[in-house]
């Protein structure tokens, strides 16, 4: 058993009694280098009330936060933000404890998810504009679907003028430190730019529509589901939010590739160099020796893309598969991109990369670049040529 295991004050009656899951490296195939944690939050007043659970392994955890400052089974009401599991699969657990409290969730998706998953364990939902008093507070309810799944929802405190906020806003980041203001600024935003890019990059329209509805609210702290709460630099953190849900890019490219014996290296460094000496700032990514998941971060925010295989089997290497399956599915907007590769004698996969550039969405601004065997200086040249062509 371990004892030492406490909820930290936010403010008067306020806690957080969440887990940190220091040795996550990997969600759903988005690879986490600092962990993350799972956020919950519980309020003392008339009604004593739980903001969210944690992920099922550490239900202990969150249980142990929770008697370092109330009996759980006087827990009266938890919000359920989010039927993903990693914010509610400990929530069976904690209502053996809390037998008699309601559970609220969204209507009719979190009701739905929540008794498909669990069960009948009282729910009561709720849609845009319900409230309740839970004492000297109130908490009201803003259905955020699909940021990111159709359940999700926000809730905001007037009397604390807090932003409990789930998903929005969060980092997978691990930290002994809750607030922004106690953490590098820098880490946290790269790891928010990161989050919002690998999972909240499809639903764009909908972040704009979340931002718009809480556009309104004064916020003093945003409580997220993952990772730090913001009270320093709420503004910076809504401002972020706002250039990449418009989905602007900058003039910078990204170069991404796998090569067999080398060939396509060259190219690929070719194409990288060429995009300096026009003037563009580019990235230049081994797929072999870099995640998908910063890979994507940079491609994000980045103008241009080339994805580079050679030809293996009739097709494109595995690694260069995977991750344009995995881009494919985010949806990126607004970028520019072409396809290239070597060959020994079928060369087909730069036409299969491009056809796969075509369906997430992307403009093709070259033909794809096919080379037989290894580059000469001559072709090297034109590609370069190419490139500085580029309008």
């Amino acid at each position: 058993m371990n004892n030492s295991l406490k909820a930290v004050e936010i403010r008067k009656d306020i806690y957080w009694v969440g887990a940190v899951d220091w040795s996550m490296r990997n969600f759903h195939g988005y690879e986490t280098s600092r962990g993350t944690s799972y956020n919950a939050y519980l309020i003392l007043d008339k009604k004593i009330t739980l903001i969210d659970t944690v992920k099922a392994p550490f239900k202990d955890e969150l249980l142990r936060r929770i008697a370092s400052v109330v009996n759980p089974a006087k827990i009266d009401v938890i919000v359920s933000s989010h039927v993903e599991p990693d914010h509610s699969s400990a929530l069976p657990f904690v209502k053996e404890y809390a037998r008699n409290a309601e559970i609220i969730t969204s209507q009719p998706n979190g009701l739905k998810g929540l008794t498909a998953r669990y069960g009948n364990l009282n729910y009561t939902p709720v849609k845009a504009g319900d409230s309740i008093s839970i004492g000297s507070r109130t908490l009201n309810f803003v259905p955020t679907p699909m940021l990111h799944w159709p359940d999700s929802m926000v809730t905001y405190c007037p009397e604390e003028k807090f932003l409990f906020s789930n998903d929005a806003f969060g980092q997978h980041l691990a930290t002994s430190m809750r607030f922004d203001d106690e953490n590098d600024l820098n880490t946290i935003l790269f790891e928010a730019k990161k989050y919002y890019a690998n999972i909240l990059m499809p639903f764009g329209k909908q972040a704009l529509a979340a931002l718009s509805s809480l556009g309104g609210l004064d916020m003093k702290m945003i409580l997220t589901g993952h990772g730090i709460i913001w009270r320093e630099n709420i503004e910076t953190i809504l401002d972020c939010y706002s250039e990449w849900a418009s989905g602007d890019v900058e003039e910078r490219a990204v170069i991404v590739f796998d090569s067999m014996w080398g060939s396509t290296e060259i190219l690929a460094q070719t194409i990288t160099e060429a995009f300096a000496r026009k003037g563009i700032p580019a990235a230049y990514y081994d797929i072999k020796t870099t995640p998908m998941s910063d890979i994507v971060t940079d491609i994000f925010t980045s103008k241009y893309l080339a994805v580079g295989s050679p030809t293996i089997n009739n097709q494109m290497m595995p690694t260069i598969a995977s991750f344009l399956c995995y881009l494919k599915g985010l949806r990126p907007q607004n970028h520019k991109a072409f396809a290239f590769g070597s060959y020994g004698w079928g060369g087909q996969s730069p036409g299969l990369v491009e056809e796969e550039l075509k369906a997430a969405g992307m403009e093709i601004i070259l033909d794809k670049i096919r080379i037989a065997n290894v580059p000469t200086s001559a072709q090297l040249e034109e590609i370069t040529n190419k490139i500085l062509e580029l309008q």
